[in-house]
């Protein structure tokens, strides 16, 4: 027991030795920081926090600009839009106009067409009708040669058939 009693008495001296000197070390150690290095790490420190500020301002600068950028592509994409909207009338349009010179062309054509058939259905019609007051002139002539017995003078046999040709015109028009 009385180890432990020297012991004690020795650990408790050495507790406050060792303090003082432990405690002067860290001091020594402290002012020698201070000296030569605090100013190097207060510096280093500087700089990063400045590095960092940086950093954080070309990140909301870099931001901006991708903002600024989408609205850009925002507003391209809207003109690219109307353009495309535009041409696509301008077809319609086109496409209309064409169809309608087509059409206006395929009625003239028709009017024209339709005109000439009116022209030669007259002009067959004038030559049928000229055949025919030929044939009955020519039948007409022949019954009254063969009824009377004798022939008809050129003047007589025209004369015959245009009043024969007038009333069959007559008939016909009722």
């Amino acid at each position: 027991m009385l180890n432990q009693l020297v012991l004690a008495a020795a650990v408790k001296n050495t507790t406050w030795g060792n303090m003082i000197v432990v405690s002067g070390a860290m001091l020594i150690l402290l002012l020698l920081l201070k000296h030569f290095a605090w100013g190097s790490v207060s510096d280093m420190l500087k700089k990063r926090e400045e590095k960092i500020a940086n950093d954080i301002d070309s990140a909301e600068q870099s931001r901006e600009k991708a903002a600024a950028l989408e609205k850009e592509r925002q507003s391209q994409l809207m003109n690219s839009r109307s353009e495309a909207a535009s041409i696509i009338q301008n077809a319609k349009d086109s496409g209309e106009v064409t169809r309608q010179s087509i059409v206006a062309d395929a009625k003239d054509e028709v009017s024209r067409l339709k005109a000439k058939a009116q022209s030669d259905i007259s002009i067959e019609k004038d030559a049928a009708f000229t055949e025919v007051k030929d044939e009955v002139a020519a039948l007409s002539l022949q019954i009254a040669e063969k009824i009377l017995g004798k022939e008809l003078s050129p003047e007589a046999h025209t004369s015959l058939i245009n009043e024969y040709i007038e009333d069959l015109g007559k008939k016909d028009e009722d």
